[in-house]
């Protein structure tokens, strides 16, 4: 599996190059450095983790590889030193009025490592956003698992950006969440994470920029998020991380 999942990247890492200098696509390749991975309220890893991604965008498509490094073996749940996940997203972009609307698809891989794995799966998705004013927009992202949860969940968020500078940006979000049956701990469809977060971005020249964020995240309803010490999967609440962006 690791064979085959090293051998897609260095494709899409070739292809991209192909489509920056044939077809003047957007590409863009980014590690980012997290102190836990926290994914819709569930943590995955409490310790740090690398996450590299690589993106092509051309004419409202786009094409991302995107992969999680565990750097910890989170209570011997998984093998540091290992990617645990990959994921392949392919979707495309248009506007239709104020709205921007995405719709894709994304294939989630999940390497078989002895410290055990997971069966791989598939959603599709389809994200909705609007600028309001003064720096404020609003999201409302739908995913759709179709393969081994057959689930939903639906995530509503705003947002709000500040530029210092030319070069420097400040941000700030909030979102919750409604998930179906399957993620629920207690089996009954619901309100689940909300999640509070700051960022900050920095341009150090046309190719080179670097960010960071500090993330809270908790259950809206503990009977569907629990935590960790209950049987549940949510442990860290508090996490961040730093990132540096090339774009070609």
């Amino acid at each position: 599996m690791m064979k085959h999942i090293i051998v897609v990247m260095i494709l899409v890492a070739s292809l991209a190059f192909t489509f920056q200098s044939v077809s003047a696509a957007d590409v863009t390749g980014a590690v980012d450095l997290n102190s836990a991975y926290v994914w819709r309220g569930m943590t995955l890893n409490d310790g740090w983790v690398a996450q590299p991604s690589i993106d092509i965008a051309k004419g409202g498509f786009d094409l991302n590889v995107w992969g999680n490094f565990d750097m910890d073996d989170y209570d011997d749940r998984l093998d540091s030193g290992e990617f645990s996940e990959v994921d392949l997203t392919a979707s495309y972009g248009f506007t239709v009025g104020m709205v921007d609307l995405r719709v894709g698809y994304i294939e989630y891989l999940f390497p078989t490592t002895d410290a055990g794995g997971a069966p791989g799966t598939r959603e599709l998705f389809a994200n909705a956003g609007m600028d309001l004013a003064a720096g404020f927009a609003v999201s409302l992202d739908v995913y759709r698992d179709i393969d081994e949860l057959k689930e939903w969940y639906t995530s509503l968020g705003l947002t709000y950006s500040y530029a210092v500078s030319e070069k420097l940006s400040l941000g700030a979000g909030a979102s919750m969440a409604w998930a179906g049956d399957d993620y629920c701990s207690d089996g009954s469809a619901g309100f689940y994470d909300y999640n509070l977060s700051i960022s900050a971005g920095y341009v150090i020249t046309p190719e080179w920029s670097v960010s960071a964020f500090i993330k809270y995240t908790d259950a809206l309803d503990s009977d569907n998020l629990a935590d960790k010490d209950d049987g549940g999967s949510l442990d860290v609440k508090t996490y961040g991380g730093v990132g540096v962006t090339y774009t070609f």
